[in-house]
């Protein structure tokens, strides 16, 4: 045979080889491959068995957090007058730097409590019009805004502003003492309200900041001042509260949809449906995490108010600024 035949062959027969180490390596299945270095070793595909892993844990806890969604217990609902609901929960360690330094004020039981009736139809109105007149020069460019008549801050387009400079700048009447003296003497039955039901000395809790009016609509967040439906802890956001209270001035079903009041629980989150004049307060920790439901309809209006048991970080109630 001439050389340059047998030359041809030989590069066929190394192609053929080639060609068949190829194919096998093809058709063994994508989760099992052989090499020569490695004969009989499997390769397992821990890539996708980690995806599938995580789709599935991901799945499954979408299922629980809808489930639970489901599953929600009302607290107190929109029809119905309570004069004085109580539920307790244990204390988280949150307070432990608390009960250290403030003995006397540091919460010995925690809970969350509901009352109608302890702040009047026509005072819960005023302060209605207060936050609506104070709002209107103003407001956030998402669906959530705020005013703070102790530090003058108003949500403005995507930041704040300060109020009562506008208010001088523009020669406006805006506020009146008697609207100043409506929020001190409703801020103080609250305060008591508070220190009756965790069994505090009145005297040692204090207003503390932020101290705020809010306004909430179903229009799409613009800054994260506007998210306001992620859950929380205030003692974690605000380290000096200890106590809070919500004064709601709308009606859930009547002045807006969703925006319920949601408390975060191990067997069923519990719901406060808002109603013009409800009050509601409980111990700041983590014991009491919670968020509020996005609104889908119409404005929600309430007024948090803050104590704390540090007298260092107490603010004076807001007066009219001449």
């Amino acid at each position: 045979m001439p050389p340059k035949a047998r030359k041809r062959i030989t590069e066929k027969c190394k192609l053929h080889q080639n060609s068949s180490k190829d194919d096998a390596t093809e058709n063994g299945s994508g989760n099992v491959q052989q090499d020569d270095t490695n004969q009989g070793r499997i390769k397992i595909p821990w890539n996708r068995m980690l995806m599938r892993f995580v789709l599935i844990g991901g799945l499954i806890f979408a299922m629980q957090m809808f489930s639970k969604q489901d599953d929600l217990v009302a607290f107190a609902k929109q029809d119905e007058t309570v004069s004085n609901r109580r539920h307790s929960v244990p204390c988280s360690k949150d307070y432990a730097d608390d009960i250290r330094k403030f003995k006397d004020c540091a919460p010995k039981h925690c809970g969350r409590v509901v009352m109608d009736g302890l702040i009047k139809d026509s005072e819960a109105k005023q302060l209605l019009k207060i936050a609506k007149q104070g709002l209107s020069l103003g407001g956030s460019n998402g669906g959530a805004s705020i005013l703070d008549l102790h530090s003058g801050a108003l949500s403005k387009g995507d930041a704040f502003i300060d109020v009562y400079q506008l208010i001088d700048s523009q020669g406006l009447n805006i506020f009146t003492t008697k609207d100043f003296d409506l929020y001190k003497r409703v801020a103080s039955k609250i305060q008591l309200a508070i220190a009756g039901e965790f069994s505090i000395p009145a005297n040692s809790i204090h207003l503390t900041h932020p101290t705020f009016f809010s306004r909430m609509t179903n229009k799409p967040a613009k800054t994260i001042h506007d998210e306001y439906w992620h859950p929380h802890v205030d003692k974690e956001t605000y380290t000096t509260f200890d106590y809070t209270s919500l004064l709601y001035l709308s009606n859930y079903g009547d002045d807006f949809d969703g925006g319920r009041f949601i408390f975060i629980d191990k067997k069923a989150n519990s719901t406060i449906e808002p109603k013009l004049g409800r009050l509601s307060f409980f111990t700041s920790g983590s014991e009491n995490q919670h968020y509020v439901e996005k609104v889908s309809k119409g404005t929600r209006y309430a007024m948090t108010i803050s104590f704390t048991c540090n007298k260092k970080e107490k603010i004076k109630y807001p007066t009219l600024r001449k």
